[in-house]
């Protein structure tokens, strides 16, 4: 079946996207005979986004489905910035993925005064990765039994998960909350350098079959939003999520009227009347300027998922 076949079919219907890849010898074929449907399909010139250097054949087998081509986004650096840390010891450039103008500028200057004033000190408090399942019991009474099962099982179940993998250690399951017959344990775990969302899913998942053989009871889902994973939560400022890193920084007064062309005074009376007077007003699960598209430039450019900010 050639081209033209093909996006007729697509055209009456007669064919999914996903089903192009059957009848064309290459990943790459089948986009640009889904990205010429679109075109045809919606009225639109889809040509930039065909411009692009990934190899497609293994973005098709590992991160994408319906592949049409790719967007590009301008990357820049700030800094250097001084990070006076235990394992980060050293002035860093920031790469910074964004279409949104003056944020490297108001990176860059930060980064300066940072720096200006001998590093930020920073440390890694907390390193672990959760996941946490939904199991449905038949009763409380049953829903109980099944906490008091991870409870007295943990050695047994960090046996169990620990299999599944040569990085990552069961460091314990806490809390474990139960709302009416429905029991929530949250699996934490040490990843290494790795973020370790699969491989916690994976060994959690190996315990589920242990607690699914011993009391017959199964998990709704592998994540019940008690992780809690892309989602602001209380439990995650409270317990960690990932790495909890503390930093801070002393800007002498000379150094902030120089690099940031301000004072102590004015910065101290905006952040009182907008980062904490004025979240709260609104409510706010966040009492900060907007250091989301500071960090979600970061993700961007250094490939990490964005949806986790």
């Amino acid at each position: 079946m050639d081209k033209e076949e093909i996006i007729e079919k697509l055209l009456a219907g007669e064919m999914k996207l996903y089903q192009i890849d059957k009848f064309t010898e290459s990943a790459t074929e089948a986009l640009d005979i889904r990205r010429e449907f679109i075109e045809r399909h919606s009225n639109c010139q889809l040509d930039k986004i065909a411009d692009y250097t990934l190899d497609m054949e293994l973005a098709f087998a590992k991160n994408i489905e319906n592949p049409i081509g790719t967007v590009q986004i301008p990357i820049g650096v700030a800094g250097p910035l001084r990070v006076n840390g235990e394992y980060a010891k050293d002035d860093f450039f920031v790469p910074l993925a964004t279409s949104e103008g003056a944020l490297l500028a108001s990176v860059n200057r930060g980064c300066s005064a940072i720096t200006a004033a001998g590093g930020a000190n920073a440390r890694v408090i907390g390193d672990k990765m959760t996941r946490a399942p939904a199991i449905k019991t038949e009763s409380v009474v049953e829903a109980v039994k099944v906490k008091q099962w991870f409870e007295e099982k943990f050695d047994e179940l960090k046996e169990i998960a620990e299999s599944t993998t040569s990085h990552g250690k069961l460091v314990k399951i806490d809390p474990i909350i139960i709302v009416g017959n429905y029991v929530y344990p949250r699996f934490v775990y040490s990843t290494g350098d790795s973020m370790g969302m699969n491989m916690v899913t994976i060994a959690t998942e190996k315990v589920l079959a242990k607690l699914y053989e011993d009391l017959g009871v199964y998990a709704l889902a592998l994540s019940g939003n008690l992780c809690v994973d892309k989602k602001p939560a209380a439990i995650n400022i409270v317990e960690g999520r990932g790495k909890t890193v503390v930093a801070d920084i002393l800007i002498p007064e000379a150094i902030v009227r120089a690099k940031l062309k301000t004072t102590a005074k004015a910065i101290e009376e905006v952040n009182v009347a907008k980062n904490l007077i004025g979240s709260a007003a609104a409510g706010s699960m966040a009492f900060n300027a907007h250091f989301a598209n500071m960090i979600g430039a970061i993700f961007l450019a250094t490939g990490q998922d964005e949806a986790h900010v």
